[in-house]
């Protein structure tokens, strides 16, 4: 997958894949593309994970100028539902953020209820909530 790109990230480009389907207690390699790296310095890239993922290996990397790279990335997740690879990209002082979805299981994410549905007389529905 492509990164999508906004009109003041860092100009690198991120395409992405996943080396398989993600099974929880079982690595997972993510395999991150750059291209585009023009600053003759190159880009710096930072990763994290949200809680309920592992890093496997260094959280950040270095990408040369002019030429398209490639990484793998290990990642670990901790049990099923959705989680996120954060990649955080540099270059020439301005950063691009992308999450890439690590998706474990076939739980799909669900909005905790947050109040309880009251029919009104009339037939329409309320969702009654507790002051905060």
């Amino acid at each position: 997958m492509t990164a999508s790109r906004k009109p003041n990230d860092s100009g690198v480009r991120l395409q992405y894949r996943l080396g398989g389907t993600p099974q929880a207690g079982k690595p997972i390699v993510v395999v991150l593309q750059f291209d585009g790296v023009s600053d003759p310095a190159g880009a710096s890239v930072t990763l994290t994970v949200d809680a309920g993922l592992t890093l496997s290996g260094s959280a950040s990397l270095s990408v040369p100028a002019g030429q398209r790279s490639d990484a793998s990335v290990t990642v670990i997740s901790q049990g099923d539902g959705l989680a996120y690879l954060n990649v955080f990209i540099t270059q020439g002082g301005r950063t691009s953020a992308i999450s890439i979805a690590i998706q474990t299981g076939t739980a799909a994410p669900a909005m905790k209820a947050n109040g309880d549905i009251k029919p009104l007389p009339d037939g329409d529905n309320i969702i009654s909530q507790p002051a905060k």
